[in-house]
This record gives structure tokens, C-alpha cells and sequence, in this order.
């Protein structure tokens, strides 16, 4: 009836009630990301051509630089997560998991940051830059 032995919820080992959460955020963004990528691709090979003029003046259209932002925020929070299940199981110093935590955390925020700012950048400037 309980969550193990007497000790076992003394120490606090029982279960943390946050792995179901986890586990279903990580499926919710894979789907995403594959409805995302598909969606990317198919307009992508519907372009007449891949020169930079041509995909600069697509990214500015707003039913495109949107999908781009949020394909964009779905890719590095997968990443985030899928690393950091990773990091939690194959490191075992305490002081080691926290600064690689920390390091995937900036680098998640950054790269995403970078890529929307450029996306941004675009959308605003429309073809013209």
C-alpha cells in the first residue's frame, strides 16, 4: 500500500513524482519536432530555388518565420532534455553534473536565442538585406 519500505520513505527513496512529466515533455516536443521538420522540408523542396535571395524573401513571410520560431524552441528544449537525462545518468560527481548542467543550460538558451535573433532578423528586414 505504501511507496516501499518504512525506511525507504525516511530517506527519502521512494518516488520523486517527476519522472512521468519529464519522460511525456520530451515525447511532446519529439512530436513537434517531427511535425515541425516535415513541415521545414516539404517547403524547402517546394522553393524554385535555394539561393540566398530566394530563402532570405520565404524566411520573411510571417507564416513561415513563425513555424522557424517555434521549430527553433522545440529543438533546443528536446536537446536540453534529452542531454540532461544523458548527463544525469553517465555522471556521477555531484560538482561535475551541476557544471554540466549549468554549461547545457547556457548553451541551449544561446543557441536558440542566436537562431531566433537571426530569424527575427530576417523576417524584419524582409529580402532586402
Amino acid at each position: 500500500m505504501g511507496t516501499g519500505t518504512g525506511i525507504g520513505r525516511v530517506r527519502g527513496l521512494g518516488s520523486a513524482r517527476h519522472g512521468v512529466s519529464h519522460w511525456l515533455l520530451q515525447r511532446l516536443t519529439a512530436c513537434g519536432n517531427l511535425l515541425l521538420v516535415i513541415w521545414f522540408l516539404v517547403s524547402l523542396l517546394r522553393l524554385p530555388a535555394l539561393d540566398y535571395a530566394t530563402v532570405t524573401a520565404w524566411i520573411a513571410s510571417p507564416l513561415v518565420a513563425v513555424p522557424l520560431i517555434l521549430l527553433t524552441i522545440s529543438v533546443f528544449w528536446h536537446l536540453r532534455i534529452g542531454l540532461q537525462v544523458f548527463i544525469e545518468d553517465y555522471v556521477h560527481e555531484d560538482g561535475g553534473k551541476i557544471a554540466l548542467l549549468v554549461l547545457l543550460t547556457f548553451y541551449a538558451i544561446g543557441g536558440a536565442a542566436l537562431a531566433i535573433f537571426a530569424i527575427v532578423r530576417i523576417a524584419l528586414s524582409g529580402a532586402a538585406a
